[in-house]
């Protein structure tokens, strides 16, 4: 009854997240099916927007992914954000230093950079809470904003535009940097098949092997896992490096596949918006992909909202929000 009960509660929040939505929508006057109907219509109309909303999709999939990870090993990784952030300055480090590299290898170099990267912040929040008692949720909020000032610092220092600073970013990559993609669509295939094959390998660790149960163990009871003799501690800093790694390889998609460049708000709140896929997915692997695939056709798709309707596309925060509400009530009656 219990399982039953774990599988049912994501579901009845997302049905009162659009109970909310809808009558959100009816104060302005709006047909919330009309508004529905256009942001389907918006996200899956035409090939060009069902590929944007796929390269939202894939690395929104990695941070939901990471943090299904720290959820289970019992921590609240809020600095997912800043470990994409670092994830991206990271792997412009050998684009910029070796752009005449075989792109392929480069591609390789800059994955690697960008995992480690985001592996090593997300680990200084681990130092913190061991070491200075700083809860991991705060750790993470004030590296999200330190990462965030590092980017726009290299982006209007070091790596700045060869004519002139600018917020627009960095200058672009080569042409033979950026990652492949289908003809006239923005989609590079290498995205989505990584954001898969990660969510493949971590349900896989997380159900399939000894280290999985052990996160489990650490995550239900920290206290009583270390009297089992599982090397508590451990198991956090591995939860926290495997979070970071994925989020530095979703930052690293971004500048490779979609800015191509590094640009001050490289992460665009995705991140933050993984750490609402997880709450309400409950850090099981098994509703990732479809709340992803939610997520990220509500976010396009609402663009074309005040094209049509005049109102804001800020409705797709409302829903987020929503979730995030009801999420957490259905967890607190459990």
């Amino acid at each position: 009854m219990k399982r039953v009960a774990v599988l049912i509660q994501p579901l009845l929040a997302l049905v009162a997240a659009f109970v909310l939505t809808t009558l959100a929508l009816l104060s302005t006057g709006v047909s919330p099916l009309e508004a529905y109907r256009l942001i389907i219509f918006g996200a899956f109309s035409t090939p060009v927007r069902l590929s944007d909303m796929i390269m939202l999709a894939a690395p929104l999939l990695l941070c939901a992914v990471g943090l299904s990870i720290t959820f289970t090993g019992g921590l609240y990784n809020l600095g997912v954000e800043g470990q994409m952030i670092i994830g991206a300055i990271a792997a412009m480090v050998p684009l910029r230093l070796w752009p005449d590299w075989p792109p392929l290898l480069l591609w390789l170099m800059a994955a690697l950079s960008g995992a480690v990267g985001g592996a090593l912040w997300a680990l200084l929040i681990g130092v913190l809470r061991r070491y200075a008692g700083v809860s991991e949720i705060f750790a993470g909020l004030g590296m999200n904003f330190l990462a965030g000032g590092l980017a726009l610092y290299m982006v209007l220092g070091p790596w700045r535009r060869q004519t002139s600073a600018s917020l627009s970013g960095t200058d672009l990559l080569p042409r033979e940097l950026w990652l492949p993609t289908i003809d006239r669509l923005r989609l590079a295939p290498a995205a989505p098949v990584i954001a898969v094959l990660a969510l493949a390998i971590v349900w896989w660790a997380l159900t399939q092997t000894r280290w999985g149960l052990e996160v489990r163990a650490v995550g239900l009871n920290p206290a009583a896992s270390e009297r089992l003799g599982i090397a508590t501690a451990r198991r956090m800093a591995e939860t926290l490096a495997a979070c970071g790694a994925l989020a530095g390889i979703a930052g690293m998609l971004q500048v490779v596949a979609v800015h191509h460049a590094l640009i001050p708000n490289i992460s665009s709140g995705i991140g933050l918006l993984g750490l609402l896929v997880a709450l309400l997915s409950r850090a099981d692997p098994r509703w990732l992909l479809p709340i992803v695939v939610a997520f990220a056709a509500f976010t396009v798709g609402s663009i074309q909202l005040p094209l049509t309707l005049g109102i804001d596309s800020a409705i797709a925060g409302v829903l987020q929000g929503a979730l995030v509400l009801f999420a957490l009530a259905t967890r607190a009656r459990q």
